[in-house]
């Protein structure tokens, strides 16, 4: 999707921009030439969450305007751990553990950026093939010069620790804010990098970087950082009641990954919008407008889970996620529902497998689901007898019915249902 749009402009219309040094000069630059851009990821865990897509779609936009992405996995600097917003050292990973890590992260940016793209295809490198082979005395000689200690010290996150007795930082931390700086300029020397962006803790460490270019290369760079994400409640984004939200099937199911969008605050849909979708602004606009028409259908919630999922797991499991969420809401005929959709169901709600031939009483099957509210045959009954069991979706009303083999789903499934919340799917072998 190639436009004559200037990508700054771009960025700050989607609210994916905090703070840019030399605005003018990077938007002459962005419309002079193609502008190489690099972001690092942080490999201390096999999976990127929600929080690392704003920076992902920055480069993704940059790639889409014709720029150059570069996705810098942090082999080299991962091996210490960056200490900006960290009250004490993090644990030290292993090669073997950043290298994994980074493999699993390359599969998850590949849902974003275009590898294969010319002339502006993007790259991911790893800062351990430059980082690790550093020489100790060579390194200082060449880069330590170039920054006061007082530089260091007087970062709000190394001040805070140093002046803490019960806190400390060791010189491995210190020496991050030099490391990252290197790399922006082995990027600037090697692939005509000039722009670095990041979040907005990584600010000095980006403008470390410029210095060092300025100061070694004679070169002119750029620095720029994303906004951090709060939800309307203050809450940091990115966070459910299970914890993080994470890119990976393995770590966030698909099904949660798609609820945790649908649960979006109303008045944080078009920020998300705006910053997680390639959705034109006026469609954008008008999806919106008509969501505000009729809030409760919470239609532009749905579509944003749809958008975001299929980015991020495909069309294929976003289709089945989507069902499984609309089937458990009501919104479908779960008679309907196909094997595949009900078996991702069976990973979101309590399940139970039965050996049992049919027909069999309903409240005997009731009772060995496990719900909490038919743990006998006489609760069962009751609740019933107080219209607050459902079967497939509909309420029962007789105490002495049968399951039989016409009540089952595909794949052989029931659903049971006690009050509004209370589920268990049941398959019968």
């Amino acid at each position: 999707m190639e436009t004559k749009e200037n990508a700054l402009d771009v960025l700050v219309s989607r609210g994916l921009l905090e703070w840019c040094s030399d605005a003018e000069e990077l938007k002459e630059a962005f419309d002079g030439s193609m502008v190489t851009a690099y972001v690092g990821f942080d490999p201390s865990a096999d999976s990127l969450h929600v929080g690392n897509m704003v920076p992902i779609m920055g480069l993704a936009w940059l790639q889409r305007l014709g720029h150059r992405p570069i996705a810098l996995g942090g082999g080299g600097t991962g091996l210490i751990g960056d200490p900006s917003g960290k009250t004490k050292e993090r644990s030290l990973l292993s090669e073997e553990k950043v290298a994994s890590n980074l493999e699993a992260i390359k599969k998850q940016l590949a849902q974003f950026l275009d590898f294969e793209r010319a002339p502006n295809g993007a790259l991911l490198l790893n800062n351990g093939d430059w980082l690790v082979t550093l020489k100790f005395i060579e390194f200082l000689r060449d880069i330590g010069k170039y920054f006061p200690v007082s530089f260091l010290v007087n970062r709000e996150y190394v001040r805070s620790r140093v002046e803490d007795a019960d806190k400390s930082i060791t010189y491995t931390e210190l020496s991050y804010i030099l490391l990252q700086a290197y790399d922006f300029n082995h990027l600037y020397n090697a692939f005509g990098c000039t722009l670095q962006m990041g979040g907005n803790d990584q600010q000095v460490n980006i403008i470390a970087g410029m210095d060092l270019i300025r100061k070694k290369s004679g070169g002119r760079a750029y620095g720029a950082t994303f906004p951090l994400l709060l939800t309307s409640s203050g809450q940091k984004f990115g966070k459910s009641e299970q914890g993080a939200i994470y890119l990976s099937p393995e770590r966030t199911s698909p099904y949660q990954f798609y609820q945790f969008w649908v649960n979006t605050e109303d008045s944080d849909v078009e920020k998300l919008f705006k910053l997680f979708t390639f959705l034109p602004l006026a469609e954008i606009e008008r999806i919106v407008a008509s969501h505000g028409r009729d809030p409760q259908l919470r239609a532009a919630q749905k579509q944003l889970a749809w958008d975001v999922t299929c980015r991020v797991h495909g069309e294929e499991i976003a289709t089945r996620v989507r069902e499984a969420s609309a089937l458990l809401f009501g919104e479908l005929d779960i008679k309907q529902a196909s094997e595949d959709v009900l078996d991702v169901l069976a990973r979101e709600v309590p399940f139970a497998k039965l050996n049992v031939a049919l027909p069999l009483p309903l409240v005997d099957v009731l009772v060995a689901s496990g719900l909490k509210e038919c743990a006998s045959k006489g609760a069962a009954r009751r609740k019933i007898r107080e219209g607050g069991v459902y079967l497939n979706g509909v309420r029962v009303t007789d105490e002495a019915g049968q399951l039989g083999t016409g009540d089952l789903l595909a794949g052989g499934h029931v659903l049971l249902r006690v009050g509004k919340k209370d589920y268990c799917l049941v398959k019968i072998a």
